[in-house]
């Protein structure tokens, strides 16, 4: 099953200096063969929080963001997920459990993940929260 992996997975595996850097690169190296995927949301996202020095705690460029991210992307079993669904037509089961602003990105890569029979991989154990029993499936929260 490829995982997607969100931003909070990405901007950990790529750089060293974050709190859950080693346990990211150890699942990841677990889980990678198996297929990982990217989308535009995720790529976006991977580029504005490394911008972010108290997040990175140094200065990087979009473009330098853009270049490790497109290194990691060469890694292998990588595929790019296009998105091609609406917050307008979430699954009812994801959309009745939003509760607030910070869930909204969430629940569309969780959707994205549902439609093409993939995972969510992240690091936020509050994700949870979004799925039904059977829906778990569909969500790998990295321990850490």
């Amino acid at each position: 099953m490829i995982v997607l992996l969100d931003v909070n997975v990405l901007i950990a595996l790529a750089w060293p200096n974050h709190v859950h850097h080693a346990a990211a690169r150890a699942w990841f190296e677990e889980r990678r063969e198996g297929g990982w995927a990217t989308c535009p949301l995720t790529e976006a996202g991977f580029v504005r929080v490394s911008c972010n020095p108290l997040v990175v705690r140094h200065s990087v460029t979009p473009l330098d963001a853009i270049g490790v991210l497109g290194r990691f992307t060469q890694l292998g079993s990588h595929t790019f997920w296009p998105l091609d669904l609406s917050i307008l037509h979430l699954p009812e089961s994801i959309g009745s459990r939003l509760q607030g602003y910070r869930q909204v990105t969430d629940a569309v890569l969780l959707a994205a993940a549902m439609q093409r029979n993939g995972q969510l991989a992240t690091l936020d154990g509050g994700i949870e929260r979004l799925v039904s029993e059977e829906e778990r499936a569909y969500l790998c929260v990295i321990p850490v």
